[in-house]
Order: C-alpha cells, then structure tokens, then sequence
C-alpha cells in the first residue's frame, strides 16, 4: 500500500511539474515571440512615432534574419493611436486580449503612457522602453516597466545647468504641451531652478495634437527671455520658435528636451538654427565612432534602406536591442516573470558603446543626457565645461 501510495504521489509530482513547463505566457510560441505597440504612426506627432517603430523594425529584422533568439523570431504589431490616450488604451486592451501579445513595447508618449499603465498593471503584461521620460512611469516603482531613456527631470536639469551654470542666464521661461508630458518638463525646470535659487519668468502651454501657440507666445515675449525652456512635440515647437524669432526674440536660447525631434526641426527652420540648444538621450546620430551607433547605421541602411539615420529611431534601434539581450539571457524557458529578471541581470556593456545599468530595484537602463547645438547646419555636441 505504501509503495502505491509512493508511485502515485510521484507520478502527480511529475505530472504538475510537466504541466508549468507546458504552459506559457501569452506571445510566446515555439517559433516567435509576439510583441505588441501602440504608437503615433499619424497626427502630430508622426515623425516621432514612425521614427521609434522604424528603428526597432530595423534591429527585430536583422535578429529574425540570423534565425531570431533561440529559435524564436520576433513579431511585432503595431496598432496607431495618433498619440490619443484613448486610442493608446483601445489599442492595448486589442493587443493584449486578441492579439496575445507577450509584452507591450515602445509607446510613444506620455499621456498615452499614462492610460495604458493602468491596462498593464490590470494584466500583468512588461510594459518596454516606452518613448517617454515622465516620473509616472519612475516613482514608484513598478516591476513591469522598462525603461531606456533618462527622465524629464534629468533633461531638464541639463539644460538648466548649461544655461544657468555655464551661461550665466537668469531669465527663463517654458513653452509646454499641456498634459502630463508637458507638465513633467515644466515640473523638472522649476525643480532645477529652484536647486539654484531661480523661478521662471514666465510660462505657456499649448493643447496636444494642435498647433495653437499664439496664446502661449503673448505670455512668454512680454518677459524678453534670456532662454525658452520647450516641452513639446516637432511642429508645435517649430511653429513657436519661427513666430518668436519674427516677433522679436531673435537673440533668444530656445533650449528642447529630446522629443522635439532634432533632423525634422532642422529642415523645418531651414538652416534658421542659430541658438538653439536640443537634449538627446542618446549619443550623435550618425557618429560611427561609437560601436553602438556605427551598428545602428549599418543596420538601418540594409533593412531600412529609405530612412536616414536620426537620434529617435535610434532610441528605437536601441530599445529593440535591449530586448533582444533581455531574451538572449533569458534563455529558451520564456516567462513574463523571467523575462523582466534578465533585464535586471544585463552587464552594463549588453549595447556594446553605450553603458546601461540596470537592476531589481532600477529599471532606467539610461542616465546619460547629451547637450547638442547647430553649427554650420550641423547638430554638433556641446562640450560640458568642467
């Protein structure tokens, strides 16, 4: 009787233990990882929306072409929300109830950030490297979320630093979109000033997916500022800085955090690009000096043949890669909970030429702000005074 008892016993053992190691998160097939991303591929912010899905797209094709990760190659579906929360949330919900994805990737944008947190945590699904450098989505901490990019904060603590520290500036204003994307950068500024004993002078916001600046712009001139701080998206930003320039403010510092876009600003102004000073995330575009972006280029001129090479879809390339490093140190045996320990198991050097760092309770991967500037037409780095 023992014996049977024993046999028994083990044989509902092993059935249980085969029967987890049968059963997989959704996404996850013997020959493809499924990913899903909702992102602006119209509306206002287009350019920066198909920008981060192109240079993912590039660095997931090469990966399928080499045989995918472990015998799994990558799909993505991308759904576009026009960089509307509720399309954002919409699309989600599809991505995740019909399309069985495995993990949300690359959201652009803060708003749309900010509702679809609330449909992963609801889920349980990773929510990756979305395009985004708000607090809500740092504090508090969250297990299911990865992030690439540095914060607002810190975006905005750099450019503070550069035009107060090293330019001696003590007139400053903000230019802002008028949602949680927005207020970030605004909260960073006045956080930097504050730490050096300075308010703003003044301060104008704009409706997102509109072009209405005139508003924003009457508030922010009557100051002359010294500097404009802008929190906003390319064509808005673009807008304001042509209108400023023609009403006045020609020897005005316009200062952009990273997602004004730097290229579709550049061709915009059409050569009018004297002081104006752009964040990045992420190092020079087009500098093969660096290994990572020298691989970045190589890769986008085969898979993405008719894209030029700029700092957003290199954020996208960039977060693509850590995915793929993520699920390399995965290994075979995918789960969503073994999947988010390999990020928080990655070497600092996993990008090979841009160091990363994270761990269980850090789930930033990038500090590293870079100040860049035009010159001769060229965005060009701006050196840090020691």
């Amino acid at each position: 009787m023992f014996k049977i008892t024993a046999v028994l016993f083990f044989m509902i053992l092993i059935f249980v233990i085969y029967s987890s190691y049968l059963k997989k998160d959704n996404g996850v097939e013997d020959n493809k990882i499924i990913l899903g991303q909702s992102c602006a591929m119209t509306g206002s912010a287009t350019d920066l929306g198909r920008s981060i899905h192109n240079g993912a797209l590039a660095y997931f094709k090469y990966i399928n072409s080499i045989g995918g990760v472990h015998g799994r190659k990558i799909e993505l579906i991308t759904y576009d929300d026009k960089y509307e929360p509720s399309l954002a949330k919409e699309n989600s919900l599809r991505l995740i109830k019909k399309d069985k994805v495995f993990a949300l990737f690359g959201e652009m944008g803060s708003p749309t950030s900010k509702v679809v947190l609330d449909v992963v945590n609801k889920y349980k699904v990773p929510f990756l490297t979305p395009y985004s450098g708000a607090e809500f989505l740092r504090k508090p901490f969250n297990p299911l979320v990865v992030n690439f990019r540095a914060s607002y904060y810190a975006e905005t603590e750099a450019l503070v630093k550069y035009l107060v520290d090293d330019l001696k500036m003590n007139n400053i204003a903000v230019f802002y979109q008028n949602d949680s994307y927005g207020k970030a950068g605004l909260r960073g500024t006045e956080i930097a000033l504050k730490k050096r004993r300075l308010r703003l002078s003044a301060k104008g916001a704009y409706v997102r997916n509109t072009l209405s600046i005139t508003t924003a712009l009457n508030f922010i001139k009557r100051v002359k500022p010294q500097a404009v701080i802008m929190v906003g998206v390319n064509k808005p930003s673009i807008k304001f800085i042509k209108r400023a320039k023609k009403e006045g403010l020609v020897n005005t510092i316009f200062a952009a955090i990273s997602a004004i876009g730097s290229e579709i600003l550049a061709k915009e102004l059409k050569g009018n690009t004297d002081n104006i000073v752009i964040s990045q995330v992420v190092p020079l575009a087009c500098n093969i000096s660096n290994a990572a972006v020298a691989e970045y280029k190589e890769i986008l001129e085969k898979y993405s043949p008719d894209k030029s090479c700029n700092f957003i879809s290199l954020e996208g390339f960039l977060s693509a890669k850590l995915v793929v490093e993520a699920l390399k140190l995965n290994g075979e045996s995918l789960t969503r909970k073994s999947f988010i320990r390999s990020f928080e198991q990655l070497p600092n050097n996993a990008l090979h030429g841009i160091e990363i760092g994270l761990s269980p309770n850090d789930h930033q991967a990038m500090d590293s702000i870079y100040l860049t500037t035009f010159k001769n037409g060229e965005l060009v780095a701006i050196e840090e005074k020691k």
